[in-house]
């Protein structure tokens, strides 16, 4: 079988470069089952336009017009359009809508574009929501100017816009008021490929919570992992430090939120991989779904990374039609992919954003992703795991303390005063960590940080335990420990390792992969 692969283009700011991962993936996976690979990507700065990672690479402008050109050359059997992230989803769609895909035969693999459809059209994803009985936030689809301005003096501010169609949340925010309101619309009507931008009521403050999930062909779901935003609702997933798996919600929590994931992308006919995104009020057990990736997303490589399942190789089999109990698992040797991963550790993750090269940009962090990349860190425990990404995050600031916050006299740097602090606190920013940090450390208390912040209790108790600690270093020993996929239940033929301090390893040979 011949497939095209539409790759995800060039790295934007704002959408970091996650889609190469999984589209390289991908292509290993078909060819490994036999299939010939022809590539479109326009980007010749990424592992997969090396030579070598498919039969037929072409380096041109992801539009209709070259994929025609190329599909009318080439005549694949198929197109996979869900590995290329937003941009290959968007292009297949334009694609199949142009009637081209039917006008050369070329069938799509793996989730139907009905489906894509269903999920990516804010109105019908909320129509089938309903159907299903998920609760979502109430919410508005508007399609033109006119419907925007009717909206005005009835939304409920502040309140957030969604385009349809977009990545990275691009064209999309949060609206105090009329006139916020109408200027990022109207900016997401002209932006989102189908002019279409939902409103929706705000949940700013609720916990984020992510699920990265798989379905075959025969209906079988697995959830691959969880996780948890440190931010509350209201800062792009892609801006947020997050927590795999999940930290501070109740075991009642989990599985109502994993059985709505499951739900989801049963009713949507998902095949392949799949990210929900879910709202949680603190205080409750109320949640809202908030969206749903109907394609593998930035998170899917984080989630791969953290657990070590593939998700990009094991979406590309389950495109080419088989199921989960057919696929190996490569990790272990010995067990297949539709074993639910366990995670006897903590996985941290903190984007980077590129502030250090844009000194005069605004530091503010919203719905609209303006990280560049990310580190993540791996270790027994949240508080070792979130030292090690911020080491690795390469900036000054390699532990909690921060001379803007904290001040510094041989440098005549004063403390921020407490006033100042307090804003950086509420607002969201690539350096609130720190302010939180330096609050904690003020006295302020756990509760009244959180109020200010809406920043989780247990967080803020696991940062103020750390700082308790920051003169007094860890004199354990270093150990390696496994990534296996499965907490050591079974062998595992090819693991990756993390350090950490324990006196006890689980290394059986000098280790070749660490994180």
């Amino acid at each position: 079988m011949k497939v095209f692969v539409i790759g995800s283009g060039p790295i934007v700011i704002g959408q970091a470069a996650e889609f190469d991962y999984a589209g390289s993936q991908a292509c290993r996976a078909l060819r490994e089952e036999g299939c010939e690979v022809v590539l479109l990507n326009s980007n010749p700065a990424t592992i997969m336009t090396d030579l070598g990672m498919a039969d037929r690479l072409y380096i041109e402008p992801l539009n209709v017009e070259f994929c025609e050109r190329i599909i009318a050359r080439e005549r694949p059997d198929a197109l996979l359009p869900t590995l290329g992230g937003q941009t290959g989803l968007n292009l297949a769609t334009q694609l199949a809508d142009a009637g081209i895909l039917e006008k050369y035969g070329v069938r799509t693999l793996g989730t139907p574009l009905s489906a894509i459809k269903m999920a990516e059209d804010r109105s019908s994803f909320r129509g089938l929501m309903r159907e299903i009985k998920e609760p979502v936030p109430e919410s508005w689809i508007i399609q033109t100017p006119d419907e925007l301005q009717d909206l005005l003096d009835v939304a409920p501010y502040p309140c957030i816009i969604r385009p349809a169609y977009t990545l990275g949340g691009t064209g999309g925010g949060i609206a105090n008021s009329r006139e916020e309101l109408w200027e990022i619309g109207n900016n997401g009507l002209k932006l989102s490929m189908r002019s279409q931008i939902m409103v929706e009521r705000s949940l700013l403050g609720w916990k984020e919570v992510e699920y990265e999930v798989m379905r075959d062909s025969a209906g079988n779901c697995i959830t691959i992992c969880n996780m948890e935003n440190l931010d509350p609702m209201g800062v792009h997933t892609g801006d947020s430090i997050v927590v795999a798996p999940s930290q501070t919600l109740s075991d009642v929590e989990y599985h109502m939120l994993r059985s709505a994931s499951l739900r989801i992308i049963q009713s949507l006919g998902i095949e392949g991989g799949c990210n929900v995104q879910l709202a949680v009020n603190p205080d409750s057990f109320d949640y809202y779904v908030i969206e749903v990736n109907p394609r593998v997303s930035r998170s899917s490589a984080l989630a791969s990374k953290a657990t070590g399942y593939p998700i990009a190789r094991v979406a590309a089999k389950i495109a080419l039609g088989k199921t989960l109990d057919e696929i190996e698992n490569q990790v272990t040797g010995s067990t297949k992919a539709c074993f639910e991963p366990a995670l006897d550790y903590c996985v941290v993750k903190i984007p980077r954003w590129p502030f250090d090269k844009f000194t005069t940009g605004d530091r503010t962090l919203f719905t609209q992703m303006k990280a560049t990349g990310e580190v993540m860190a791996i270790d027994r425990t949240f508080e070792d795991a979130l030292m090690k990404a911020i080491r690795g995050l390469e900036v000054k600031t390699k532990d909690l303390r921060h001379t803007k916050f904290m001040g510094d006299p041989s440098e005549g740097i004063p403390p921020m005063p407490d006033d100042e602090l307090k804003e950086m606190v509420r607002k969201p920013t690539d350096e609130r960590l720190w302010a939180l940090a330096e609050a904690l450390r003020r006295d302020w208390g756990v509760d009244e940080v959180n109020r200010i912040s809406r920043v989780d209790r247990w967080f803020l108790h696991k940062i103020l335990g750390i700082l308790e600690k920051e003169m007094s270093p860890s004199a354990d020993p270093v150990s390696f420990k496994m990534v296996d996929t499965c907490a050591g239940e079974f062998e595992s033929s090819t693991p990756y390792y993390y350090s950490t301090h324990e006196l006890v390893g689980d290394q059986v040979a000098a280790p070749s992969h660490i994180c």
